[in-house]
């Protein structure tokens, strides 16, 4: 199993809600990558909200994720950057290549491009693009993810494509990235439709942030057809997923933790679950306990899991989460690893 950190770009993502710098991140970045994380990853938002939460619905700040991998393609050396998910309603796909590329370069190949949706619709609103329905924004989605594989798989040959709302006339990526073809990753709930498009155009999956093993096992038939649809074999069909990650040195400390969590999550999203609850379908508890969910998952064909450690993505509040994750689960065998 491969091990990602979400990494903190958002107003809320730091301790004692410290400001969000790109020099913040990077140092995260490299904390994760000095203690045997495989990838870090970022998301895509002009800014954040807690609307969703039944919270304040102010915009919160938030750090643009290309050019945040650029920066970060020189600062690391062996992590994958990722992508987790950028929308994809927001680049023109051909620009979107080109900054992909680029980054690919920068970094000497570990670029990992997840695309999705949208739901944020405080943000389109605010920065002048049209919402639109899902079928809409879904469609904006399907239409990037195509020009994307083709130009990725082109070799640096020209590309014709005939869409919706892009024509490419003879588009060559040049140069071309290391990658060939950057490795592509939809994100979303996997319903039949997104998991077809995966299956034509992507390298996988993924979906976050609170999964049962036993749901996620009922998705592997849905995996299989569409990979039959598209005439794919579902062994290269790649898996991944993000989970809340609370651990503790113990029982007690893990629910502490998550207490804490509860009790800070914006308009009490969270006053309904239990510990027990929480633990179900996060990747929380006891050490023991954290690797035999990881060890479910593997069995399903995840290979990588990136590590959320609190009751939100992209935030590392309590810096101690993050270590007892590196202590109890990542082990001392992989720090520091070339």
């Amino acid at each position: 199993m491969r091990f990602g950190l979400s990494l903190p770009h958002y107003g809320f993502s730091l301790p004692a809600g410290a400001p969000i710098t790109f020099e913040s991140m990077t140092a995260w970045a490299r904390r994760a990558e000095d203690a045997g994380f495989d990838s870090v990853s970022v998301s895509d938002h002009f800014f954040y909200s807690f609307r969703r939460y039944g919270a304040d619905p102010a915009p919160i700040e938030s750090l643009e994720p290309m050019t945040a991998l650029a920066g970060l393609a020189t600062a690391t050396e062996r992590v994958r950057l990722q992508t987790l998910v950028l929308c994809a309603p927001f680049r023109h796909p051909a620009v979107l290549a080109k900054m992909a590329a680029t980054i690919d370069l920068l970094s000497d190949g570990r670029l990992d491009l997840g695309l999705g949706a949208g739901w944020l619709e405080d943000e389109f609103a605010a920065f002048g693009y049209r919402f639109g329905s899902v079928g809409e924004r879904f469609a904006a989605l399907e239409e990037t993810l195509e020009i994307l594989d083709a130009l990725f798989g082109s070799g640096g040959e020209a590309v014709t494509f005939d869409g919706p709302t892009v024509s490419l006339r003879g588009a060559r990526l040049l140069p071309s990235p290391v990658q060939e073809p950057i490795p592509l990753w939809v994100g979303g709930k996997g319903g039949p439709r997104l998991l077809r498009l995966a299956a034509r155009h992507a390298a996988g999956w993924n979906m976050v942030w609170r999964i049962t093993p036993s749901w996620y096992e009922e998705r592997t038939a849905a995996i299989e057809a569409a990979c039959a649809d598209a005439g794919r074999d579902p062994s290269t069909f790649r898996r991944s997923i993000g989970l809340y990650t609370l651990i503790g040195e113990d029982e007690a400390d893990a629910r502490a933790a998550f207490e804490r969590g509860r009790a800070a999550m914006p308009g009490g999203a969270m006053d309904s679950d239990t510990y027990e609850s929480w633990c179900a379908d996060t990747l929380s508890g006891t050490p023991d306990q954290v690797r035999e969910r990881i060890d479910a998952f593997e069995r399903l064909g995840v290979e990588e899991i990136v590590v959320a450690p609190w009751v939100l993505p992209f935030a590392v509040p309590e810096p101690e989460r993050f270590d007892a994750f590196v202590d109890g689960v990542l082990g001392p065998s992989r720090a520091g690893r070339s």
